[in-house]
């Protein structure tokens, strides 16, 4: 968390001393929510067992603000904070059991934004993403049950926007992504249900992020509406040695992937 603070801090200190050819900054601020599925078909190099799982939900909502300031018209500065508590069901488990979980996510993105062109920019950023599962004494493993579960991570992404206007007032919007962060996780479970075992690991993320979405700009009330489409891929590999789900022996990783609609509404004005 303080590697992110850090970012944050440098990010907002670049755009703020960045040179504008105008005296006033544009401030767009508003909610954003992604009803979002959620999908992770466990992998692990272990020789006796590599695919081992599969997790699906129905959609869960990942809600939170966005902001955006404009500096000047090559810059601005954006900010999206998602949150949400998601249920899952896994299924076809090794050990013949069907199981219920819940567990909450934090998705941070933190970008500076060049503009090309009329219609394209880049970015370049920070993103953070936080996992915890907490007292799900029902989901069992080989050793006992898990407790809980907390993974953070946090490291750069870096992408590409596209803006196109369709009809007036209408746009197209499209956001592609990648990402790479380090962060570590930590899980608690008891050893046959009665003795407490803690384990940790270092790990790293990395994927990619993509969305697509139609805006409708609402002049007199300077109100924009956007609906659409995104879907984000995690890979996550851990250390050596560390027992992750159920086995303990060699690397090991997952992948996972969140695919819904959002929907956004935001205010813009000048400050």
């Amino acid at each position: 968390m303080k590697h992110l603070l850090s970012s944050l801090s440098l990010l907002i200190l670049v755009s703020v001393l960045m040179p504008s050819k105008a005296y006033s900054i544009d401030i767009t601020g508003g909610a954003t929510a992604w009803f979002a599925g959620f999908q992770q078909p466990y992998t692990k190099n272990v020789t006796e067992n590599p695919d081992y799982n599969n997790t699906k939900n129905a959609l869960n909502v990942l809600y939170g603000p966005v902001l955006s300031v404009k500096f000047n018209d090559d810059f601005n500065l954006t900010f999206v904070f998602l949150y949400g508590k998601c249920d899952a069901h896994e299924i076809s488990d090794p050990i013949g059991a069907n199981i219920d979980y819940s567990f909450k996510r934090t998705d941070v993105d933190l970008a500076l934004n060049y503009r090309l062109n009329d219609y394209f920019k880049i970015f370049a950023g920070v993103k953070y993403i936080g996992f915890s599962m907490d007292d799900n004494k029902n989901v069992i493993v080989d050793e006992g049950v898990v407790f809980n579960v907390y993974r953070n991570a946090v490291g750069p992404g870096l992408g590409l926007s596209a803006v196109y206007p369709i009809l007036e007032n209408i746009f197209f919007v499209g956001n592609l992504s990648g990402f790479y962060l380090w962060g570590q996780e930590k899980k608690g479970y008891y050893d046959a249900g009665i003795n407490r075992t803690n384990v940790k690991t270092n790990c790293n993320d990395y994927g990619m992020n993509v969305t697509l979405s139609l805006a409708y700009y609402i002049a007199p009330i300077s109100t924009t509406i956007s609906l659409g489409a995104r879907g984000q891929f995690v890979k996550t590999n851990y250390d050596s040695a560390y027992n992750v789900h159920r086995y303990g022996q060699g690397d090991g990783y997952d992948t996972s992937s969140f695919y819904g609609i959002t929907l956004t509404a935001t205010y813009s004005f000048s400050i």
